[in-house]
């Protein structure tokens, strides 16, 4: 049996670049779309195929700044796992560079696969920890919201440098995950607040307050079922975001097209500039809402259902069921 292992994507509900400065996020996962990591036993050399990216490589050719080579090499390490041949192919559905987590879900479903093809099982901190080395690389200064959030597969209470709090929602969501069809890069946006933030601390500070005010405000709201005031509270949030320079025209359109189809709430999701404006919707207005996202300039539109109560964080074990 060839060892296969998935991860979800991710979508940020509230906290966004707050959390960098430690105050809490609200991130869901996005089952729907994932990242998949299979291995081949085989003969040295050790060879990666990404195809999504063009990517046929050698691991030792691979320099040590490339996030994949990293990740193969980091998870090898810490695992201790002896493998130095075969074949690792990792493919993704999950869109680039647009706040869903892609290279946190890539390197989690390649960590869980190389510990399946080992026989090893790992657990999800076990995951996230390595996961994070290889956001540094992606990031620069990760929050941690991204290798946490895809690990565990829950939807997550994060606040740097503590333990999760795994989140149980209080009544199904249904969300609306528009992509805006610009790519940004998360490093980058946060480096440019960083840099506006070091220039008017006192400004900033205050706004980051508030935004942690309305993610622990949305947390309550999730876990009661209140789609209503959790709604208000990613509309407020969103124009925070603004606020610290983060929006931009095409996520503006979509926020609107959102509130004017009815949407609870609205609000760009992850770095900002570019990216993703994801909605929280009702059932019965999905499909005219999705609609009015396309119109208003959306390249494509997913839906993702976060569902009444919990489920156990996924495990990964090697196809002999060690």
């Amino acid at each position: 049996m060839t060892p296969r292992a998935s991860a979800c994507a991710k979508i940020i509900l509230l906290g966004e670049h707050a959390v960098v400065y430690g105050f809490p996020a609200v991130a869901v996962p996005v089952r729907s779309l994932r990242a998949t990591a299979e291995y081949d036993a085989g003969p040295p050399p050790l060879r990666i195929e990404a195809p999504d990216i063009g990517l046929r490589a050698v691991l030792e050719d691979l320099p040590a700044e490339n996030p994949l080579g990293f990740c193969v090499r980091h998870t090898l390490d810490v695992l201790h796992i002896p493998l130095s041949g075969g074949r690792l192919r990792v493919t993704s559905d999950i869109p680039v560079a647009s706040g869903m987590g892609s290279g946190a879900s890539v390197s989690t479903a390649v960590v869980r696969a190389l510990a399946a093809a080992a026989g090893k099982t790992v657990d999800a901190e076990q995951v996230s920890a390595i996961v994070y080395e290889v956001e540094r690389i992606h990031h620069g200064t990760p929050s941690g919201v991204d290798n946490t959030v895809i690990a565990y597969e829950q939807p997550v209470y994060f606040v740097r440098g503590k333990d999760p709090d795994i989140l149980a929602a209080g009544g199904s969501m249904l969300f609306l995950i528009a992509d805006s069809g610009v790519r940004s890069a998360t490093r980058d946006a946060v480096a440019g607040v960083r840099e506006r933030r070091n220039k008017d601390p006192e400004r900033y500070d205050g706004i980051f307050q508030s935004i942690g005010e309305l993610t622990d405000a949305g947390r309550a709201c999730l876990e009661a079922g209140d789609r209503r005031m959790l709604g208000r509270a990613m509309f407020e949030s969103q124009g925070l975001l603004d606020a610290i320079g983060v929006g931009a025209p095409g996520l503006t359109r979509l926020v609107d097209a959102a509130r004017n189809a009815g949407a609870w709430g609205a609000k760009l999701s992850g770095a900002g500039l570019g990216g993703n404006v994801i909605a929280l919707v009702k059932p019965e207005s999905a499909e005219p809402a999705e609609a009015a996202l396309r119109a208003a300039g959306a390249a494509a539109v997913f839906r993702t259902v976060l569902e009444h109560g919990n489920h156990p964080p996924p495990q990964t074990k090697s196809p002999h069921g060690t």
